[in-house]
């Protein structure tokens, strides 16, 4: 069984991850800095490390319904 990849509620549509944000001192230990652009769709997910972005109130954030 896999472990679900993280999930960030923003309230921007520009967002980036290094894959690394949660480890103290980690930048080493993450990928590069991606820059992602959330669309209508109102999600983006990182290509590296599979975390997904979700626009606070967008189409993908279930909070909003």
């Amino acid at each position: 069984m896999s472990t679900p990849h993280e999930t960030a509620i923003v309230t921007t549509t520009r967002v980036c991850c290094d894959g690394a944000s949660g480890i103290p001192g980690g930048a080493a230990l993450g990928h590069p800095r991606v820059w992602l652009e959330i669309d209508e769709s109102g999600e983006a997910e990182c290509g590296y490390c599979g975390k997904r972005f979700v626009l606070k109130g967008g189409a993908a954030d279930k909070a909003a319904a």
